[in-house]
C-alpha cells in the first residue's frame, strides 16, 4: 500500500505483451542454477531417510473433506497468481470487459438500472428520502479508508468524522443533508489518493455535483479505477519479493495441495514414466559399455527430466493432461508451442523453396527474410479451429512463387518454368501431411536445438549453434528456446524433489519390466 503522500504509479502495459515479458524474465530464472535443488534431491534419492528436509513428505492417502478442496483450491488459486506475477513482468488487473450481449451483462445492466432509478426516485421525493444514498455513502468510505496505511490516522479520522453515518442519518431525518458539500470532501480525498493517470477523471467529478444520481455513478466508476491502481500498485510492490522467495513459497504452496489431495501427482508420474521408459527403450553408449560388464546403468535423473520436458513441446493438450507441476505455465506452454509450430512450418516451406529452385536465389540478399515474413503473415493463426490451413498454404505457395519470379526476373534470371511451379506449389500444400519427411526432418532438428539449449551451460547468454537447416529462423527460435529453458529451470527449482521422491518409486517400486533392477542411479548432471 503506499504512503498518504504517496500516489501509485499508472499500469500501462498489458497482459497480452507475454512475449517480452518472457524474454526479461529468461535472465532472472536462468541467472539461478538448479544444481542446488537437486544437489540436495540427489542426497534424499540416494538417502533410505524419508525425513530428510529437502524432499516432500510423504504421507498415507488421506480420505477428501470439502474443507480439504476448499483450502486445497485457495492454494492453487494462490500458487497460479503468485507464479503469473513472477514469471510475468507485464502482469496486472484489468476491467472485466463483458461482452456485449452476454446475459451477465444483461442482467449486470438491469440490476445497476434498477437501482439507480430508485436512488433517484427517492431523492425527488417531497421530503427527499436518502436511504439508498446513505447506503452509498457507507460504501464510498469503505473504500476510502481501504486506500490508508495502517499509520494514517488522522486523515481516517477525519473520513470517519466528515462522512459519520449516525450523524447523516439525523440530517436526513430533518432533510438537512448537505449532499453536495459531502460530495465535494469525497472528491478532494479522492484527489490525494488517486494515481496521475486519474487526475483528469477526478477533476470531472465536480461537473456532476447538480446531478446527485449521475455524480454517485461517476464516483463509483473513478474509485472502481482507483482500486484497480491499488491493486497493481501492490503487485508491483510485491513482485521482488515474491521473486526473492519465488522457488520456496511456491514448493510450500504444493506441497499443501499434496498433502491434502489424493493422487495429486498421477499425470506428474505418467509423464515421467513415459521419459523412463523411453530413454530405457533406447540405449545409450553408457547403457551398452555397462551392459558388457553386467551392470547396467540406468539414465540420470538429468536425463529423464531434460526428456521429459522436451516432450511437452509436442503435447497433445486434446489428449493429455499437463503433468500438475505444469499447470501454472500451461498458458506460456501453449504459446510456446504454436509459436515453434509456427516456425517449423515457415523453416519446412522455406528448405523446399530453396532446395527445389536451388542456385539462382541461394546468394540473392533479403530473399529469405521476404518469403519468411509473407509465410509467417499468411500462417498467423494456424492454431485456430477456424483457420482454413490448407486453403492458407494454398495462398503461401501462390505468393511465394510470384514473389520469386518477381526476383528472379530483378536479378537478369530466368522466370520460374511452370512444371517447377507446379511441383513447388504441390510440395509446399502437402507440408503438413503425416509424415512429411521436411517437415519431420525440421521437427526432429528443432528438438535437437532445445535439448541442446537445457544442457548447454549458460545458453541463455550464449545460444547453442543451431542445427542445419533452421539457420532461417535463428533469431526467432532462438528467443523461443531462452524461454523455455527460463521455464523450465524455474520449473526444476521449485518441483525436484517431487520429481526425485517420483523417480526413486518408479526405479525401486514399480519398474517397468525388462529393465534393470535397483542398480545404482547415475548423479544428476551440474550445468
Amino acid at each position: 500500500m503506499p504512503l498518504n503522500d504517496e500516489r501509485p504509479a499508472s499500469t500501462s502495459t498489458t497482459v497480452s505483451e507475454d512475449q517480452s515479458s518472457d524474454t526479461e524474465c529468461s535472465d532472472r530464472c536462468d541467472s539461478v542454477t538448479s544444481s542446488s535443488d537437486f544437489e540436495c534431491s540427489r542426497q534424499s534419492f540416494n538417502s533410505g531417510d524419508s525425513s530428510n528436509h529437502s524432499s516432500p513428505s510423504s504421507s498415507p492417502p488421506k480420505v477428501t473433506t470439502l474443507d480439504g478442496v476448499m483450502a486445497s483450491a485457495r492454494d492453487l488459486v494462490n500458487l497460479s497468481l503468485a507464479h503469473e506475477i513472477i514469471m510475468n513482468d507485464s502482469f496486472h488487473v484489468e476491467q472485466p470487459n463483458l461482452p456485449q450481449n452476454s446475459l451477465e451483462k444483461k442482467v449486470k445492466d438491469i440490476v445497476h438500472k434498477a437501482f439507480w432509478d430508485c436512488l433517484e426516485s427517492e431523492l425527488n421525493n417531497d421530503p427527499p428520502e436518502y436511504k439508498h444514498a446513505i447506503r452509498l455513502l457507507q460504501e464510498i468510505r469503505e473504500v476510502l479508508l481501504s486506500f490508508l496505511n495502517p499509520g494514517a490516522n488522522r486523515l481516517r479520522t477525519q473520513i470517519l468524522e466528515v462522512l459519520d453515518l449516525d450523524l447523516i442519518r439525523q440530517q436526513a431525518e430533518n432533510n438537512a443533508v448537505d449532499i453536495q458539500g459531502l460530495a465535494t470532501y469525497i472528491i478532494s480525498v479522492m484527489a490525494k489518493f488517486c494515481a496521475p493517470v486519474r487526475d483528469d477523471e477526478v477533476k470531472k467529478l465536480k461537473e456532476n455535483l447538480d446531478n446527485t444520481v449521475v455524480m454517485f455513478k461517476e464516483i463509483f466508476r473513478v474509485l472502481d479505477l482507483m482500486k484497480l491502481d491499488m491493486v497493481n500498485f501492490t503487485i508491483q510492490i510485491l513482485r521482488p519479493e515474491l521473486q526473492k522467495q519465488s522457488v520456496e513459497y511456491e514448493r510450500a504452496k504444493f506441497q499443501s495441495v499434496v498433502e491434502r489431495t489424493p493422487n495429486a501427482l498421477d499425470h506428474t508420474t505418467a509423464w515421467i514414466k513415459a521419459s523412463l521408459e523411453m530413454l530405457l527403450a533406447v540405449p545409450t553408449a553408457s547403457q551398452s559399455s555397462g551392459s558388457a560388464k553386467g551392470t547396467p546403468a540406468l539414465p540420470s535423473p538429468t536425463q529423464v527430466f531434460d526428456t521429459a520436458y522436451i516432450q511437452l513441446l509436442n503435447w497433445d493438450h486434446w489428449k493429455n493432461v499437463l503433468p500438475e507441476t505444469l499447470m501454472t505455465d500451461e498458458v506460456r506452454l501453449r504459446e510456446l508451442q504454436q509459436r515453434l509450430q509456427l516456425l517449423q512450418t515457415v523453416a519446412s516451406i522455406l528448405l523446399i523453396v530453396y532446395s527445389t529452385i536451388g542456385g539462382p536465389i541461394s546468394g540473392l540478399p533479403g530473399l529469405a527474410d521476404r518469403l519468411k515474413k509473407m509465410a509467417s503473415v499468411l500462417l498467423e493463426g494456424m492454431h485456430s479451429p477456424e483457420f482454413d490451413l490448407p486453403e492458407a498454404l494454398e495462398n503461401v505457395s501462390v505468393q511465394i512463387c510470384s514473389e520469386l519470379n518477381k526476383t528472379l526476373v530483378g536479378s537478369s534470371y530466368p522466370a520460374i518454368l511452370p512444371e517447377v511451379q507446379a511441383t513447388l506449389k504441390g510440395q509446399i500444400c502437402s507440408i503438413l501431411q503425416e509424415n512429411n519427411p521436411i517437415h519431420n526432418l525440421v521437427e526432429d532438428r528443432v528438438r535437437q536445438y532445445f535439448k541442446n539449449f537445457l544442457t548447454k551451460p549458460n545458453s541463455h547468454l550464449t545460444p547453442p549453434p543451431v542445427p542445419g537447416g533452421l539457420a532461417m529462423i535463428q533469431p526467432e527460435i532462438g528467443v523461443l528456446g531462452a524461454n523455455f529453458v527460463s521455464l523450465v529451470n524455474f520449473n526444476k527449482q521449485v518441483y525436484s524433489p517431487f520429481y526425485m521422491g517420483i523417480l526413486k518409486d518408479l526405479l525401486f517400486s514399480g519398474m517397468p519390466q525388462n529393465s534393470p533392477q535397483k542398480t545404482a542411479v547415475a548423479p544428476v548432471d551440474s550445468q
